[in-house]
C-alpha cells in the first residue's frame, strides 16, 4: 500500500544572499561531503569582478567530475574531509547564474540549431561557398 504523508518543503542549499564562497561552501560541505574549499586567485579574482559588477547574488552551478561526488574521479563511493579546488568561475549572465570550476574539469562550447557546414556549398566551377 501507499502511504500518504505530507511532502517535506523544499529547501535551497544556500541563500541566495549569501556571497559567492559561502554559496560555495554550502554546496561542497552539504551536498559533495566536503571538508572545505580552495579558490584559486584567478577565481578569486573573477568573483570580486562580479560582485562589483551587481552579480554576487546570482545562483551557482559547479562543473565537476561526474564520477564521484569530490572533484576527483579517482574518490570513489562518498569520500569525505577533501578540500574541492575551484579553479576558475565563469558567469552566464543571459541564463541568471555563475558556475564554478572544479580542478581541471573542461566546458565544452554550446552549439548552434544549424550548423555551419551546412552552408557549404561547391559551385560549378569547383569553387567553395560558404565557409567563415
Amino acid at each position: 500500500s501507499v502511504k500518504h504523508s505530507k511532502p517535506e518543503e523544499f529547501k535551497f542549499v544556500y541563500d541566495v544572499n549569501d556571497s559567492v564562497e559561502e554559496k560555495l561552501t554550502s554546496i561542497v560541505t552539504k551536498l559533495y561531503n566536503g571538508k572545505s574549499i580552495k579558490i584559486s586567485p584567478l577565481a578569486q579574482e573573477k568573483i570580486e569582478n562580479y560582485k562589483k559588477q551587481g552579480f554576487g547574488n546570482l545562483p551557482i552551478c559547479v562543473a565537476k567530475t561526474q564520477y564521484s561526488l569530490s572533484h576527483d574521479a579517482n574518490l570513489k563511493g562518498v569520500p569525505s574531509d577533501f578540500e574541492f579546488p575551484i579553479r576558475d568561475i565563469r558567469a552566464s549572465i543571459g541564463a541568471g547564474y555563475l558556475y564554478a570550476l572544479a580542478d581541471e574539469i573542461q566546458t565544452i562550447p554550446g552549439l548552434p540549431t544549424h550548423a555551419g557546414y551546412m552552408n557549404v556549398e561547391i559551385d560549378e566551377n569547383g569553387e567553395i561557398e560558404g565557409l567563415f
